[in-house]
């Protein structure tokens, strides 16, 4: 099953026979080929620490190329992904490290529109896999109703955790996949 928005901004759950991408599956040999272009003209990046001393968590949404939105480059910044963008125990794992060990000092929160967790009913998405597979998961999905609100809750997350040693500089972002354009967040 793939999750999919329509036009109502809400989550439908497709068959993965109703996917059509127009590329042969499985990607592996094709990946492979473009690993070999893209060898062919690397340059390494000497320093396991980001240039910018910066940590972006965002959303794993395939329409975002979160380098291009933010007009960063390789080596600049860590880039933590999820479904949502959301400030879990995991993220705040990759946080701490990041921050503990590897110098960051910045944090920089990209959700965005039309989300696939944009109004999807957590209790009913469990209750099909449970029906599915006899089990439910033990894991959030993290789903919400307006992407503002649920920015201003991971940075609240953020604040709050004893495990994130740099707090002064949480700025988060809605950005809007049908313009391009970044929103502004500020806490209420």
């Amino acid at each position: 099953m793939i999750l999919q928005s329509d036009d109502d901004a809400r989550p439908v759950v497709l068959p993965l026979t109703a996917m059509s991408s127009g590329h042969s599956f499985p990607n592996v040999d094709e990946l492979i080929a473009n690993n070999a272009d893209y060898a062919d003209g690397w340059t390494s990046i000497a320093d396991v620490r980001p240039d910018r001393q910066l940590c972006v968590i965002a959303c794993m949404d395939s329409r975002m190329d979160i380098f291009s939105i933010l007009g960063l480059q390789n080596g600049e910044a860590h880039i933590i992904r999820n479904a949502g963008g959301a400030v879990t125990d995991d993220a705040i794992r990759s946080v701490c490290l990041s921050q503990r060990s590897l110098g960051t000092r910045e944090i920089v929160l990209l959700h965005h529109t039309r989300c696939g967790l944009l109004n999807l009913n957590e209790d009913d998405f469990k209750a099909d896999l449970e029906q599915e597979l006899g089990v439910r998961p033990s894991w959030a999905l993290e789903g919400f109703t307006d992407p503002y609100r649920d920015v201003q809750q991971s940075m609240r997350r953020l604040q709050m955790s004893p495990f994130v040693l740099h707090t002064n500089h949480i700025t988060g972002f809605v950005y809007d996949v049908d313009t391009g354009l970044l929103h502004k967040v500020e806490l209420d």
